[in-house]
């Protein structure tokens, strides 16, 4: 059976070939990667809303409080159990790990990715850990259209394309935004806009839309109404906008990357479990709206109802006083980046799209608030319109994605009313945060790390090369203690090369290098075969390439300043061989000439 299957399936991708051109193909399989995406997040959802409505809405409502310390951790110890006896893999964050795919791996995602985020993200976010749905969405889809890609045998620039088409698939059946959608994939993922690419994310995020109406039906996840319109006279309060958005962003930024390196130095799964569950179990208990999510507290602050969110707060405060309204507010503010990154920490699984929305709306709502009621300026901003603007700040601040940010919003508004203080407080927020942090907290490590896919097309391409294709290893290697004749006998008769590295006979490491030119006027000297030793000619080479350490940026540039046509590779050490100038320009011109197709 296994085999007539085999047979079949080969059958048909022989027809494929014959019948069907490459590139029709691809908007097939993007319809396809659409599909799933859209199915991705509706079980992601569903799953998510039952565990919160079986918990929060029914034993923590109707019997006590405390199950808000508690739930938090029994959510995940289970993930943690399904992570270790169910998936057996470690599961790395959404996002960051399809962009680690997509740099490191030539788009190859593992089968149980398929399925790792559907089995834990529902868990961790309905037990109330405090952070979104939409990065597993997207690692989800990404690694379902990695598989499917490999399945009919695409090659690396496609795959990395279906990969997009899944993420704009994602975030299209979630936000039912198919515009901002296809500009995420672009700005997130770093695609280029082109005619190849740009057909196959609007198939995929047409039919994620498509899947998400026929499953969901109207219902929106934020559902927002623009009612009072924008007045050029704002502008200066979009402004200051703009500069809170990129302060709260480099916070968000700072908190996220401290707490994540904290728990790293906690080399115990055990302890970062019971260290971050118990913590995020107090924050929850005393915060309540940190639960979850959040889009509950994004709508009530847009509907102007801002004592809604705030009726459970632990101290019982007066909620008729703005002032107190306006510091708990920025309690949720300054709690929820830590509660996110403390579910990150203990091992929960999700992303920090929702926890930057839900910080944004709350940070535009009190801006707004302090501007209406600190009884300077005169006037009266909308506190719905700030709120939804705050909202787009703050992802083109913590995200990098200041487009994605203005098209989403104004998607989801059902207008382009507020398409200028969109633009003004993006800008600032994005250009503010970029200068402190040059990378997002999605693509940071990453970044650092130099294995980041931009824009940039060298970078880009510089990146996807590998350092072992380049390595050229059929060099004739000499030892120390030979002698010039010895050299000239088993060396340079024997080789077609015109260097010769040097390398200790125990243990293997490099020690120099020799240039033909360096023994020419004396290696016909037969008089000076036994006197003149390899250690005697030899020298330095103008740099070392480090095969575990140097990307191919850094490489590229060890050339460059040096003047070297070819450099010798090392790896801990030990001589692997060299990588010549000319080789590499060849590789990259291939390589650049397949990225631009």
């Amino acid at each position: 059976m296994a085999a007539s299957k085999k047979s079949w399936f080969t059958k048909f991708l022989i027809w494929r070939v014959k019948h069907i051109s490459e590139r029709k193909f691809i908007y097939i399989l993007s319809i396809l990667v659409g599909f799933t995406s859209g199915v991705a997040a509706l079980i992601l959802k569903n799953l998510t809303h039952f565990f919160q409505h079986l918990l929060e809405g029914n034993l923590v409502k109707y019997y006590h409080q405390a199950f808000y310390f508690a739930f938090p951790i029994i959510g995940l110890i289970l993930v943690y159990l399904v992570i270790k006896y169910v998936i057996r893999h470690k599961l790395s964050h959404g996002i960051p790990s399809t962009l680690y795919a997509i740099s490191k791996h030539k788009g190859i995602m593992r089968k149980y990715q398929m399925f790792g985020s559907l089995l834990t993200a529902p868990i961790t976010v309905g037990f109330g850990g405090s952070v979104g749905l939409e990065g597993p969405t997207v690692a989800t889809g990404a690694a379902i259209s990695s598989n499917i890609s490999r399945m009919f045998h695409m090659n690396q620039n496609n795959r990395n394309l279906l990969i997009g088409c899944a993420a704009a698939g994602a975030m299209s059946s979630i936000f039912k935004a198919p515009i901002a959608a296809i500009i995420f994939a672009i700005e997130v993922f770093s695609l280029d806009l082109t005619i190849a690419s740009m057909l196959p994310l609007l198939l995929a995020s047409i039919s994620a839309v498509i899947t998400s109406y026929f499953f969901f039906g109207d219902d929106i996840l934020l559902p927002f109404k623009i009612e009072d319109t924008f007045k050029i006279s704002d502008v200066p309060f979009f402004v200051i906008l703009g500069l809170f958005a990129g302060l709260t962003s480099i916070y968000f930024t700072e908190v996220y990357e401290r707490v994540q390196k904290l728990f790293d130095r906690i080399s115990s799964p055990i302890k970062r479990l019971f260290i971050g569950g118990i913590s995020i179990g107090i924050l929850v208990y005393l915060i309540p709206p940190l639960y979850g999510e959040g889009f509950d507290v994004i709508n009530s602050l847009v509907q102007g109802n801002p004592e809604k969110v705030l009726t459970n707060n632990i101290l019982e405060l007066d909620l008729t006083n703005v002032w107190m309204v306006i510091i708990l507010l920025t309690g949720l503010v300054l709690f929820k980046i830590i509660a996110s990154a403390l579910t990150f920490g203990a091992g929960g699984v999700g992303g920090i799209f929702a926890p930057t929305l839900f910080m944004g709306s709350i940070m535009g709502n009190i801006v707004a608030k302090i501007i209406n009621n600190i009884g300077v300026f005169g006037t009266k901003v909308s506190e719905s319109n700030f709120t939804l603007v705050g909202m787009a700040g703050l992802m083109a601040g913590v995200l990098h994605a200041p487009l994605t940010a203005i098209f989403l919003i104004a998607e989801v508004t059902g207008g382009y009313e507020l398409f200028i203080p969109l633009m003004i407080t993006a800008a600032i927020a994005y250009s503010i945060t970029k200068y402190v942090h040059p990378h997002s907290v999605y693509n940071m490590e990453l970044g650092r790390r130099g294995e980041l896919i931009t824009h940039d097309k060298d970078h880009a391409v510089l990146t996807l090369m590998d350092i072992d294709k380049v390595i050229e290893d059929n060099f004739a290697i000499v030892h120390p203690k030979m002698t010039l004749g010895d050299m000239v006998h088993n060396a340079v008769v024997k080789s077609n090369r015109n260097i010769f590295p040097v390398v200790d006979p125990d243990d293997k490491t490099l020690l120099g290098i020799i240039l033909l030119d360096d023994i020419r006027a004396i290696m016909f000297n037969q008089s000076l075969y036994n006197e003149v030793l390899v250690s005697d000619v030899m020298h330095t080479p103008p740099d070392i390439i480090e095969f575990d350490k140097d990307k191919m940026t850094e490489i590229m540039r060890k050339f460059q300043d040096s003047g070297a046509w070819n450099l010798p590779v090392i790896k801990n050490g030990i001589y692997v061989g060299f990588i010549s100038k000319s080789k590499l320009l060849t590789a990259y011109r291939r390589r650049l000439i397949n990225f631009t197709k």
